[in-house]
């Protein structure tokens, strides 16, 4: 498949910041759609990726609920929409492949990103982690004010609801507008950490309403995950990783930037030798 960002380009002619596309509110519905066929043209690696996203959340909850509390264990989950992003590192090598006509593997997929794409890595999962401790923390001094008494009325407990859900707003929306894209544009292209943060900030702002549905379904499809007892996330968590993926080709016209050869050596899926 060819692209036109496979011309390799000299730094002085790369822009700092990749031009986006101008959505319909509608648009995040067709990303699932693809998200969904991907899923289906990689069931066992797919399944298999979700199954380990699956037990570590459920791992980390279930420490948080017999070593803390309630409202510690929903702060824990609330903050893995901040570490969401790293955990599809694999699903994104997965669409990149299949975009290729390749064979997927998801060994082969982590082999490759990794390798090519560690320091990027590294300072976008070291931003993410800040911000989760800095949530983490200020989760926990919310919950100190929590209401314990027996004559807790509904407006004192609606009011540390309100305020719980502002922080959290706040946090989530810093760290949902720099990660919606920069990840996927990271493994996509050769571009450095700050350039595709800036990219996806940018790309957030200009389709505010776009990316709020795209927001509220992400939001969702966990909820319905860890309503089902964290089975549902087997498959929730490919489908929103694929999902990402085909949003950022959608929105991000990334093509003054070299591309990446994820997966390149892989064999096509006729079967026939690269």
């Amino acid at each position: 498949m060819t692209d036109p960002g496979d011309t390799p380009s000299s730094r002085e002619d790369m822009p700092f910041v990749a031009p986006c596309r101008n959505l319909s509110p509608w648009a995040p519905f067709g990303w699932l759609k693809r998200g969904v066929g991907d899923l289906l043209q990689a069931p066992q690696q797919s399944l298999f990726y979700g199954l380990m996203v699956a037990i570590l959340i459920g791992i980390v909850s279930l420490l948080a609920w017999f070593r803390g509390s309630q409202w510690i264990m929903f702060a824990m989950l609330g903050g893995f929409v901040f570490l969401a992003p790293l955990t599809c590192i694999g699903l994104y090598a997965i669409s990149a492949q299949l975009e290729r006509g390749q064979e997927p593997s998801l060994v082969r997929s982590f082999r490759a990103a990794f390798r090519r794409h560690i320091g990027n890595e590294a300072v976008f999962a070291l931003v993410l982690l800040v911000i989760f401790l800095v949530w983490a923390r200020a989760a926990i001094m919310v919950a100190v004010f929590f209401p314990t008494d027996g004559d807790t009325s509904s407006q004192e407990l609606t009011g540390f609801l309100a305020f719980g859900s502002m922080v959290g707003a706040v946090f989530a929306s810093v760290t949902f507008s720099a990660s919606a894209f920069s990840l996927p544009m990271i493994m996509h292209r050769d571009v450095d950490s700050v350039t595709a943060i800036v990219t996806s900030i940018n790309a957030v702002l200009r389709n505010k309403l776009a990316m709020t549905v795209w927001l509220a379904l992400i939001v969702a499809g966990l909820a319905i995950g860890v309503a089902t007892a964290f089975v549902g996330l087997i498959v929730i968590v490919p489908v929103i990783g694929y999902a990402a993926w085909h949003g950022y080709l959608e929105t991000v016209d990334a093509g003054r930037f070299p591309r990446h050869s994820v997966g390149i050596t892989a064999t096509p899926r006729s079967g026939l030798p690269a």
